[in-house]
């Protein structure tokens, strides 16, 4: 299914949702690259029962969701069910309508459609804007202006919002691009009053995030969500919520995600080389073969996500420390 994550069917969805499980792995992809040589012990467990966790906590606020529950020895469970930690979520499947590509992208297909499909859409909302957000890539380019983002005037690296900025990005595409709000209904095929639920469940969703998150100290930066059509044409999200991989989470000033990798290979000659032949044919084959992490700092990345999942969902699925010492441990190692 990529880098992160496989997929197995055991039932094909078609007017009515199917049967899959998501196989969650230890491995890593940064700068596009695609899988990387390492692999990361415990992220797999970490941000599939992360996950879980959300999913569950949206069920008890009547959020729809694809959620079934997580797999152990073959039994399906809920999340304080489990004896041990696992990798694999058995969630409904939808079917993906994938636009036809001609000079630009046909949506057509989705279109005509009625039910138990994915949108074609990354949601993404914004809490903070913090150094690095490609917002301010893209003011900078006048791709988009603050008005247009809800804001009085030019934002600042690290500035926190006084309500999020809700946004879209394709999700079909060979490259995923932002769009504005009519552009997404419109290869959506939603509704003036669809498109209201969509934003109205993507700002609680966001609540309830938040809200978890920072019982352990975390600020819930940003975050992406994807949706979808039950077979009753009813919203519900799907794909995986609430996790490192798609939330910017912030503990004392550092992020809690893939981001420390990425501070790590910014210091090698492999990126310098990454950097200089991005873009170019075989830009990959060019770049060569990513160094290996060094012992220590693959362990202590590792323990950051199975302390963050210990903390998140409030049940000590791994024997690591607390957070707080994890990072501060993980610092060392990036510094």
């Amino acid at each position: 299914m990529g880098s992160v994550k496989d997929l197995v069917v055991l039932k094909k969805p078609g007017k009515e949702p199917g049967v899959g499980r998501f196989i969650f792995s230890d491995r890593y992809s940064v700068f596009d690259y695609g899988e990387m040589p390492d692999r990361i012990d415990g992220k797999g467990r970490a941000l599939c029962l992360i996950s879980a966790h959300f999913f569950e906590k949206l069920e008890k606020e009547g959020i729809s969701n694809h959620y079934i529950g997580v797999v152990e020895e073959g039994e399906v469970k809920k999340l304080k069910e489990l004896e041990e930690p696992s990798n694999v979520m058995e969630i409904r499947l939808v079917r993906v309508i994938k636009p036809i590509r001609t000079n630009g992208y046909d949506y057509s297909p989705i279109k005509s459609e009625n039910a138990n499909f994915l949108l074609p859409l990354e949601v993404i909302y914004r809490n903070f804007l913090p150094e690095g957000s490609s917002i301010f890539k893209r003011l900078k380019k006048g791709l988009i202006t603050p008005e247009q983002l809800g804001l009085k005037k030019m934002p600042e690296p690290g500035q926190k919002l006084e309500k999020p900025i809700i946004e879209a990005s394709t999700k079909l595409e060979s490259e995923d691009r932002y769009i504005d709000w009519s552009e997404a209904i419109k290869i959506s095929g939603l509704s003036k009053e669809e498109f209201e639920e969509l934003e109205s469940i993507t700002i609680r969703v966001d609540e309830i995030i938040t809200g978890e998150v920072s019982k352990a100290g975390i600020v819930n930066e940003d975050g992406k969500l994807e949706f979808a059509f039950d077979e009753k044409r009813k919203l519900m999200v799907v794909d995986t919520v609430g996790t490192p991989d798609e939330c910017r989470f912030d503990f004392n000033g550092m992020q809690i995600s893939k981001e420390v990798l990425r501070c790590y290979y910014r210091q090698t000659e492999w990126y310098r080389k990454l950097e200089k032949f991005k873009g170019q044919m075989n830009w990959r084959e060019k770049a060569g073969v990513p160094p290996e992490l060094p012992e220590e700092l693959k362990n202590a990345v590792s323990e950051m996500y199975m302390a963050c999942c210990n903390e998140i969902t409030g049940i000590k699925f791994f024997d690591v420390g607390r957070l707080g010492d994890v990072i501060r441990k993980l610092r060392e190692q990036i510094a």
